[in-house]
């Protein structure tokens, strides 16, 4: 797919930056004193990246912090002049053992160009990560975590009054997760009678928990959406579930629930599951799997927060004229892949973020940036889309061997040379800045 450059819809390029070879990943925004900053953390390098985008059509390279060695540094989030930075042990290709895991607390508000570290909160396991979370400022961090004596990431809230002293005062886990709670024998047998049901499989908390007023919205795996009380912040309560697993995400996919982002001014909320990037696969690897089956992505009706409700899905991405191949899911890997959605845009109560309730923005790994009218929430309808070109060279190395000792499923892309878009954030003016796999930062505009 070589000779793809770029197919758009109802956008115009405005600007991009090659972000010096290092691809970003999760970004975060913040306005002071009338400049923007965009903040970019890296799937593939330990840091973060700094530009000044004030003039979107010419964003201005400010510096790269160098992460500690062998940690892996993928989220970000700005609010309140604080960064929050997850932080997770030998999540780096070619690092064996050392690392950090957890979150650093950096004050940005003084001097948004120069970072001050002021702390370090751990999650206390020796190998452990924190993932997505969510951060609007004030107090809470709320965190998708791995903790000592439980089964993949639960939910962690992590109280920074005091940024120089983070304290975790509240968490939650599902039964399965809580592993003193079994002996081994009984363990195994409710996972096996779990797995028969899609009930365990994968169901750490993907995160982030979402926060809207006392309900946080919580993205956990196979279990689906689930709604907790956090009135009481040391004590979380379920007060609802959404499975979508069966019939939605199975398989070789990514996070079989991945993201929720409740509308700010209406009763619903924006569900999704995880497709994957076609650049990792090759048609000998998927044969072990399941054929892949259909991702989520819906409005959900959560008026009544104890019975959420699936209410519409958003239509297949449109195929450009001229793409290629005839759909996105065969495209250059010869046999049918994971095809669907990953991230959106999350206003998170952030003023420098766009926080339209008629309007959705979701990078949708090769099919590109796609934008959705939401007006009406029985019928989404998509307006825009993006599709970067396709990369001349991977930034990440050549392909790796399987019998290569450091090879693992994400080492390296070996898969079909075809533009992947990760995240996508919005600014208040309208701006859209859309980061992918293989290059660096794109600035859009809507024309619609």
């Amino acid at each position: 797919m070589g000779e793809n450059k770029g197919f758009s819809k109802n956008i115009d390029r405005i600007g991009y930056h090659d972000l010096a070879g290092r691809p970003g990943f999760q970004m975060a925004m913040q306005s002071v004193k009338g400049k923007y900053y965009v903040y970019l953390a890296h799937m593939k390098h330990s840091g973060w990246t700094i530009l000044d985008v004030t003039e979107p059509s010419s964003p201005r390279y400010v510096r790269f912090i160098e992460g500690p060695p062998g940690t892996g540094t993928i989220k970000i989030q700005v609010a309140d002049g604080i960064m929050i930075t997850s932080l997770g042990i030998g999540k780096i290709e070619g690092t064996m053992g050392g690392g950090v895991e957890g979150i650093y607390v950096w004050d940005v508000k003084d001097d948004p160009e120069n970072p001050k570290l002021l702390s370090h909160w751990s999650t206390g396991e020796s190998d452990g990560m924190t993932h997505r979370f969510f951060y609007s400022g004030g107090r809470y961090v709320h965190l998708s975590s791995t903790c000592k004596g439980f089964a993949g990431m639960i939910y962690r809230i992590v109280d920074i009054i005091d940024a120089k002293n983070p304290v975790e005062v509240g968490r939650w886990w599902r039964q399965e997760q809580w592993l003193p709670g079994f002996k081994p024998a009984e363990r195994e047998a409710f996972l096996e009678s779990q797995k028969a049901q899609n009930v365990i499989v994968w169901a750490g908390l993907h995160g982030s928990p979402y926060v809207k007023g006392n309900l946080a919205y919580c993205t956990w795996g196979a279990s689906g959406m689930l709604i907790l009380d956090i009135s009481d912040i040391t004590l979380p309560q379920l007060v609802g579930q959404m499975k979508h697993n069966p019939p939605f995400a199975g398989g070789l996919c990514g996070a079989w629930c991945h993201t929720i982002v409740p509308l700010s001014k209406r009763p619903y909320a924006v569900m999704t599951s995880e497709g994957e990037r076609f650049p990792l696969f090759t048609k000998e690897i998927l044969k072990g799997w399941p054929p892949p089956t259909m991702s989520l992505f819906g409005l959900v009706d959560v008026s009544d927060p104890s019975n959420p409700a699936l209410i519409s899905t958003f239509p297949y991405p449109e195929v450009p004229e001229g793409f290629p191949y005839k759909n996105f899911n065969d495209c250059g890997i010869g046999c049918p892949g994971p095809f669907g959605p990953h991230n959106l845009h999350e206003p998170h109560d952030n003023p420098a973020l766009e926080d339209r309730n008629d309007r959705i923005y979701c990078c949708y790994f090769h099919a590109g940036l796609r934008i959705y009218d939401i007006s009406d929430p029985f019928v989404p309808k998509e307006v825009a889309y993006f599709i970067p070109p396709n990369p001349a060279k991977w930034l990440y190395g050549e392909p790796m061997d399987q019998n290569d000792p450091h090879f693992s499923l994400f080492a390296r892309p070996r898969g079909p040379m075809i533009a992947t878009t990760e995240d996508v954030i919005v600014d208040n003016r309208g701006n859209i800045f859309m980061d992918a796999f293989h290059d660096g930062l794109y600035v859009l505009r809507c024309k619609v």
